[in-house]
């Protein structure tokens, strides 16, 4: 391992886009073989009349059906397993707030594939050897923690499972161990830096941080900027979900101009939720992924549901690896108001261009008079709260944009900083309490 190298896996970092097609053509041909040890995956090609050697290149990939998160609830807790359960070491499982959650499972093998790639992140955004990477991610079936904890440790870095919440003893972490490295949600970031305000500490005076990995939930790039400026730091987006494994999916180097996907790993698609069919590169669908290095549950041709476009195939960095738009929200978590299709980003877009707004807000979505209507409550900072003309024109000024982002008017309710509520994980952005007409 040289700490000079920009790469971590060279061999496979550096490939030429040839080169992936090619690994990647050999590996689906192996993933789909083994997905007929699944009774899942078996019973589907058979039934449209599909067998593992049809697939040839990638382009046959389109002859095979979407995998859904609904087959994984309805297959619970192991239908979709190509080895059987004793050859697994570790299962994680997404929430499963309405019907069964989805579980999956992992080899050895695939725990220690998982390892690499986050560390090939990490080590994409410059952390090496001797530096003190803080996990400030939920740890148990939460991918995050478990996910970013081996991957550093594989990176060979001084790792600090401080996991979510307690951000005193955060900072006290930080700035005892020498903390270099910190991995948290975006809303939790802006959460720590409010607290080291009210106690004195300043991230750039007092603290060793040179990198940030954030990732998670959807956040815009004025909010990626705004904690950029709070710590003084880099922030590097990441992208993970447990259905993959869990982070180290993608992740954006330090040339900061999208999100490297491992094309030795994944299959990459974007689709029109609609219609299904692919879209131009360049055009917003939702990101469709095929696995092709993992043995206990493969998945082909899998929704995330994330929406996104691809931004290019090559890098100044020096990698080929597809890169890929920031997740701009997720296709069901689309809010529908009046007819109007509205993602919560684009919302938070807006609010982060108004330096006088803190990062939490809250969008309220109901029913009043038999209309629907939205209500954007955000906190101000402290500095804004006596100037009841200053609110009233900021508030008209808030609303104008978001009219002119959202093609509808919105209620905009400025309140003071803290009165929202806030969370150590993902943040709740959205309440819906509209009506229903049966």
């Amino acid at each position: 391992m040289d700490d000079k190298s920009p790469f971590l896996h060279p061999q496979y970092e550096t490939l030429s886009r040839e080169e992936i097609n090619r690994l990647q053509v050999e590996r689906l041909q192996a993933t789909v073989k083994h997905c007929m040890n699944s009774p899942f995956y078996k019973k589907r090609f058979e039934e449209i009349g599909l067998k593992p050697e049809d697939i040839k290149s990638l382009e046959d990939l389109r002859k095979m059906p979407f995998t859904t998160k609904q087959d994984l609830r309805d297959t619970y807790p192991f239908g979709m397993a190509s080895v059987p359960l004793r050859k697994c070491v570790r299962l994680h499982s997404s929430s499963g707030t309405t019907g069964n959650p989805t579980v999956i499972l992992h080899t050895q093998k695939d725990i220690d594939e998982w390892a690499n790639a986050v560390a090939r992140c990490l080590w994409m955004v410059g952390l090496r050897p001797d530096d003190v990477f803080q996990n400030s991610s939920g740890y148990g079936m939460f991918t995050g923690g478990l996910g970013f904890q081996y991957g550093a440790e594989r990176l060979g870095a001084l790792t600090v499972p401080a996991a979510a919440g307690n951000s005193l003893r955060q900072i006290k972490f930080m700035k005892d161990f020498g903390t270099t490295a910190v991995h948290a949600v975006p809303s939790y970031v802006t959460r720590l830096y409010e607290v080291m305000c009210d106690n004195g500490v300043d991230p750039r005076r007092d603290l060793k941080l040179k990198v940030l990995a954030i990732g998670a939930e959807p956040h815009s790039e004025e909010q990626r900027k705004r904690i950029e400026n709070m710590l003084g730091v880099k922030a590097y987006n990441s992208f993970g979900m447990s259905e993959m494994c869990g982070p180290g999916v993608g992740f954006e180097c330090q040339e900061q101009n999208g999100l490297h996907f491992w094309e030795d790993y994944y299959i990459v698609e974007i689709v029109d939720p609609e219609t299904l069919e692919p879209v131009p590169d360049g055009q917003i669908g939702e990101l469709v992924l095929t696995t092709l290095n993992r043995e206990a549950m493969p998945l082909l041709r899998y929704r995330t549901r994330d929406l996104t476009r691809v931004l290019g195939r090559s890098c100044p960095c020096g990698r080929n690896h597809i890169r890929l738009d920031r997740m701009r929200g997720r296709s069901d978590d689309m809010i529908v108001l009046r007819g109007v299709n509205i993602f919560p980003i684009q919302i938070e877009k807006i609010l982060m261009q108004f330096k006088e707004l803190s990062s939490n807000y809250l969008i309220t979505l109901t029913t009043d008079d038999d209309n629907d209507n939205m209500t954007v409550e955000v906190e101000i900072s402290e500095m804004f709260t006596d100037d009841y003309g200053r609110l009233q024109a900021l508030t008209k000024d808030i609303t104008r944009a978001l009219k002119d982002e959202i093609l509808l008017t919105p209620r905009v309710k400025l309140v003071p900083k803290g009165s929202l509520p806030v969370s150590d994980g993902k943040a709740v952005r959205v309440v819906d309490k509209r009506k229903v007409y049966l």
